[in-house]
């Protein structure tokens, strides 16, 4: 039997982030509000942590026009969905990707993260880890702060192609935002 010679070690190599993006949806990524009329954003990202970066300029952007602590809860909410569809789902395995899709309405912004599903085995609608917000938690805090700061949220309940979104009002209406009530 022949011998087979030992894998080389590979470099690393650094990337721009912008090498990612296609031209045609660059003000996608800009943080500028150059295009606040917009009615639905889609773009898909490659599962992997890496791109994270583009993620949240990506949902920075589509709150650009709104305030400071709104653009800040759209990134958070928005990016932890995007964790959960790389940690949680075949989108996070080589080759792997996910949709995020934001549609603009009257009150407010709704996001749906559309994934490869497939590491669960039973369609079941997610829940939040009773003690996420606790302070102590070591993990579950992903969807309990979706539960507590988004307007509402809520999942297509399928173990294959999840999709999970929430709705976050202009105003915050349904919010634990601004009131400070976490139960911590």
């Amino acid at each position: 039997m022949p011998s087979i010679a030992p894998m080389p070690e590979l470099g690393e190599a650094t990337v721009p982030l912008t090498s990612f993006i296609r031209p045609v949806h660059r003000h996608y990524f800009s943080g500028r509000p150059e295009r606040p009329n917009y009615r639905l954003r889609r773009y898909d990202f490659s599962g992997t942590p890496a791109v994270m970066p583009l993620v949240r300029a990506f949902l920075d952007t589509c709150a650009a026009n709104r305030s400071t602590d709104y653009r800040y809860l759209f990134t958070l909410l928005g990016s932890e969905l995007a964790n959960n569809a790389i940690r949680h789902s075949l989108s996070g395995q080589p080759g792997g990707c996910y949709t995020l899709l934001v549609h603009r309405h009257r009150d407010g912004l709704h996001l749906t993260c559309r994934d490869r599903g497939g590491v669960r085995r039973d369609d079941t609608h997610l829940e939040p880890a009773p003690h996420g917000l606790k302070l102590a938690a070591e993990s579950g805090r992903g969807l309990a702060m979706v539960d507590a700061f988004a307007s509402d949220w809520g999942d297509n309940g399928r173990a294959d192609f999840r999709s999970v979104w929430f709705r976050l009002a202009f105003d915050l209406t349904g919010s634990q935002w601004e009131t400070g009530s976490t139960d911590a």
